[in-house]
């Protein structure tokens, strides 16, 4: 019977593994996570966990005894230092194990300021797992001043819960508006109203120059000239796939572990998922970061190491909780000349098009635009912009 080798404990790790059992694959299964936990949810850690609204073991995606009853074994607190994909076989924590297949399901991990402008100080965070949130959570204190740093959906998410808390908040964002990357300048200009509504303080086209403390932060110098003084500092700038191992091992990448349309990497037997893969969609290589990617590519692995030999058919979908607004977003924003609004006050919609073709619906508090959006994306149909915008017209004639 052959053995599953799977790096990586998180949400796309996780499923591969429960889909394998579910699938009734006999064979031994090993997951290896770096963390002492068993996988969970990361999205709530910058909204409820933060919050203090969710304990640990409500974010684990499954009680830790799945593992065990499923013959699942499950390596926690231990790193992967090597990958001989000739012998297939990892070392972890000093043991060699040999493997049948390999899965890589690194994830991502998140970019962090330099020490020399002082992003070894304490007090400055980024918050992509556990620790990370449990380190920072003691700097939530009613009135103290906290600078974020990145204005897309992470740190606007942290803003909210920070300015929820009752905390003083400043956010930076070296690009001329926040969301740049992942936006118009439509949402980004709903985003930018909602927080200031919240006594948000937006800095826009505004950089982070250094941080100053002795040992911990207190001090931060913006490129606008100037000083703020400050109890604790989030950093948002993105993250980047976790790739290392697979590259050490001679694993092909690009923008991530390449795979092609099954999951398989460039060397055979080897496979990867989620935030770290890089796949074929509708002819060129993305990644999505993403909860429903990591669920329904991770399946779709598992399927093709029991020998489906299917395509995954990526259905990007995404959302974002920011005070008592939920942004859910069907599609990609890739190439888009013209954004149609629909609604007022907190409850619009922002459809992205390019030429006639719907792209993408970015829907705040707007269920009903949203279902119908990702319906009409995944059927390969566009929406009349007049019915659209016309807050009268009942949207699901769009589907008819």
């Amino acid at each position: 019977m052959k053995h599953v080798v799977v790096i990586g404990a998180g949400q796309a790790g996780a499923s591969c593994v429960a889909r394998l059992r579910s699938s009734g694959f006999e064979g031994s299964v090993t997951m290896i996570g770096s963390e002492p936990v068993p996988p969970y949810q990361r999205p709530p850690l910058s909204k409820g966990y933060l919050l203090g609204e969710i304990t640990p073991q409500r974010l684990f995606l499954r009680p830790e005894a799945f593992y065990a009853d499923n013959n699942i074994e499950l390596r926690l607190s231990a790193a992967v230092t090597d990958i001989d994909v000739i012998a297939k076989t990892v070392v972890a924590e000093s043991e060699t194990l040999c493997y049948d297949e390999l899965v890589f399901a690194t994830g991502s991990l998140p970019h962090r300021l330099p020490a020399t402008i002082g992003g070894n100080l304490s007090g400055v965070f980024t918050l992509r797992n556990l620790s990370d949130v449990d380190a920072a959570a003691p700097y939530f204190t009613e009135k103290s001043h906290v600078l974020i740093v990145g204005g897309g959906y992470i740190g606007l998410e942290v803003a909210a819960v920070a300015a929820k808390r009752g905390l003083r908040v400043t956010l930076v964002e070296k690009a001329d508006r926040i969301l740049k990357r992942v936006a118009a300048l439509e949402t980004s200009n709903y985003f930018r109203d909602l927080h200031a509504s919240h006594g948000v303080d937006i800095r826009e086209d505004t950089g982070l120059t250094r941080l100053v403390g002795n040992n911990a932060v207190n001090m931060v110098e913006l490129s606008d000239g100037s000083s703020l003084a400050v109890d604790c500092v989030i950093v948002g700038v993105g993250v980047a796939p976790s790739t290392s191992l697979a590259c050490e091992a001679g694993i092909e990448i690009d923008n991530g572990i390449k795979v092609d349309s099954l999951g398989r990497t460039s060397v055979q037997d080897v496979w990867a998922a989620g935030d770290c893969a890089s796949f074929p969609h509708h002819g060129r290589l993305i990644r999505l970061e993403s909860v429903p990617n990591a669920i329904e590519q991770s399946e779709c692995v598992a399927d093709n190491i029991l020998g489906a030999n299917k395509d995954y058919l990526a259905k990007p979908w995404f959302w974002s909780d920011q005070y008592d607004v939920k942004l859910q977003i069907a599609g990609l924003i890739d190439g888009y000349d013209r954004v149609v609004t629909r609604g007022n006050g907190t409850s619009k919609s922002f459809w992205y098009y390019r030429e006639e073709d719907l792209l993408s619906v970015n829907a705040a508090n707007d269920p009903r635009a949203y279902m119908v959006g990702k319906r009409l994306i995944e059927a390969g149909k566009s929406a009349d912009p007049l019915i659209v915008r016309d807050t009268d017209a009942d949207l699901k004639v769009l589907l008819r």
